[in-house]
């Protein structure tokens, strides 16, 4: 199964009982090394099989269909006389055979899995892969979920992560391991035939006691971690875990995607353009649908029921329908555009693509070039009937409440809650941060800002104490001392200020926009010096290497998805 929600999973959670399983591990998901099929021309059909999976995004294509598995003459897609009949399949493998075989001329899935076929496919100029359309980005159906001792990515050195094999989240922890300056060879991975609701899946793994990470979707975190706190041991959980980063953080790394092979792309161009189009349609039209369900309740219903129906197997599944459809951000029309054309959006397509291939490459999994194309659509023609044309805010931070729990962090004085950080320096009395000087670092601030859309990025100043500890030594009053602190708080504050704004201004002049509602500014003067503190006050430095490492400003990527008035996604 995929991504699935709540009703399917723990309907089968009584196999597993919170005890450890006898799972029985693949010892590699490389599909050339376990596929060996014929490919078949493509045969001339009325009728084309579409392949769906079980997640959010497929809504908008059950939809577009006519809310019906063969395709409705009334539907977005029946009406430009397109003709299709809907098939879920979970299992990527199957979707692989069905594809060479022409069965289906498309494949359904992350661009991950999909970059993980390309070895195969690529190798038959018939099935080279064409990807023509973005679906969705997940905002929070998958997550990294952790045993106690494991606070941020980068602690995950070493350990043993278990995750599907050809599944979804492959290139999620690449990501992941990348940022924190680690790569895939730095872990041990295991792999599992299933993604849920099996004995052979991540979850079912992760209660073994020499798994130290999994790899899930969010109702699996979501039970493994007594609701998404902190395990109890109880129920399906395990004693400490917890969920360390979902795609409600991390909400630009798994996209999904539909690919076609090169043959049926050459001979059906126009049809394919239809098709895409009609999605386009159907996301605009449900994401509506979904806003005025009050007002529209039984086409809403009929909407909601028929996707349980196809999706999960059950028309009464709508609580678990609704939650696959929350957890899915649409792209639609001004997303494919952006995703496809936008030479400076961070996550494009070939953006992703290198990624993903280096990140597969590293594990011999595929080459480590980025060997996927795209469709060349005209968007121009793409854009007709389309409300939506421009792409719109992808979410707003609620400062006040950001304040409050930057305050609450700094109170706590818990420096290992970040999930990324990094620091930059300055010289002495700098006040002035140029791109020219920063770039790199900028860069790189901008690519995390990106990809970790849902969590906050502080940006956090701190002085040299030098000059406070000598006025001590020297005898200085109290009231001196403390207007030295307060002094170098200020100016640490505003060094903070001066890289945010020094930081938005370079990406807007790169034609990059980002939310200045994401980033947190603060202050700390001397209390926090990199060489410690002794006492109540900060140590001295003992060389001219610590004295310039107080000098700097510090990156934290702060996740705040248990908060839920934090962030809005639109």
């Amino acid at each position: 199964m995929f991504r699935i929600k709540a009703f399917i999973v723990f309907a089968t959670m009584a196999v597993f009982n919170n005890v450890a399983l006898g799972v029985n591990y693949i010892s590699s998901p490389a599909l050339d090394q376990a596929m060996s099929l014929k490919v078949l021309n493509c045969p001339t059909k009325s009728t084309i099989q579409l392949p769906i999976i079980t997640w959010g995004g497929d809504i908008a294509t059950i939809y577009a269909n006519g809310n019906q598995k063969e395709t409705s003459s009334s539907s977005i897609l029946g009406k430009k006389g397109l003709k299709f009949s809907l098939k879920r399949e979970d299992k990527f493998k199957k979707q692989i055979e069905s594809y060479m075989s022409c069965q289906s001329p498309f494949l359904r899935g992350t661009l991950g899995m999909v970059n993980m076929a390309s070895k195969l496919l690529n190798q038959d100029p018939r099935t080279k892969l064409r990807v023509i359309y973005q679906h969705t980005w997940s905002q929070g159906g998958d997550a990294l979920v952790v045993k106690p001792g494991i606070k941020s990515p980068r602690q995950l050195k070493g350990k043993t992560i278990v995750l599907q094999a050809y599944g979804p989240h492959i290139d999620y922890l690449g990501k992941v391991l990348a940022n924190a300056g680690l790569g895939l060879n730095d872990v041990k991975l295991k792999w599992v035939q299933d993604l849920t609701g099996t004995d052979e899946s991540p979850m079912a793994a992760f209660y073994n006691k020499d798994i130290d990470a999994a790899m899930v979707i969010i109702p699996d975190a979501l039970a493994l971690t007594s609701n998404g706190t902190v395990g109890t041991g109880s129920e399906d959980s395990v004693k400490g875990a917890k969920i360390l980063l979902s795609t409600k953080s991390a909400n630009r790394i798994v996209a999904d995607v539909y690919a076609v092979r090169e043959d049926f792309y050459k001979a059906n161009k126009g049809m394919l353009g239809d098709l895409v189009h009609g999605l386009m349609l159907a996301q605009e039209e449900l994401q509506q649908l979904v806003q005025d369900r009050n007002s529209k309740k039984s086409l809403y219903s009929a909407t909601i029921g028929s996707s349980a129906e196809i999706l999960l197997d059950s028309s009464k599944a709508i609580a678990d329908t609704e939650g696959l459809y929350a957890d899915a951000k649409f792209v639609g029309f001004p997303g494919n555009k952006q995703f496809f054309q936008d030479p400076h959006y961070p996550r494009r397509f070939s953006k992703l693509n290198s990624e993903i291939a280096e990140t597969l490459g590293s594990i011999n999994l595929t080459s480590t070039k980025a060997n996927l194309e795209a469709a060349d659509w005209d968007y121009d023609k793409l854009s007709k009937g389309i409300v939506q044309t421009s792409k719109a805010e992808s979410g707003k931070f609620n400062q006040e409440a950001v304040a409050k729990i930057v305050q609450k962090k700094n109170r706590q004085g818990n420096d290992d809650d970040s999930l990324f950080s990094f620091e930059v320096y300055f010289k002495p009395n700098q006040n002035t941060f140029v791109a020219s000087q920063y770039e790199e670092d900028f860069k790189r601030v901008i690519d995390l800002a990106s990809t970790y859309g849902g969590a906050i990025i502080t940006i956090e100043g701190h002085s040299d104490p030098l000059g406070y500890l000598k006025k001590k030594k020297n005898g200085s009053s109290k009231v001196v001392l403390q207007r030295i602190r307060q002094s170098a708080k200020n100016l640490s504050l505003t060094r903070a200020n001066a890289v945010r704004n020094s930081l938005i201004q370079y990406a807007s002049k790169k034609k990059i926009s980002l939310d200045p509602t994401q980033f947190a500014v603060v202050g700390h003067g001397i209390a926090k010096p990199a060489n410690g503190v002794c006492g109540s006050d900060p140590c001295a430095p003992k060389t001219k290497e610590q004295w310039l490492e107080n000098m700097r400003v510090e990156f934290k990527i702060i996740q705040v998805e248990a908060e839920e008035d934090v962030f809005s996604p639109i």
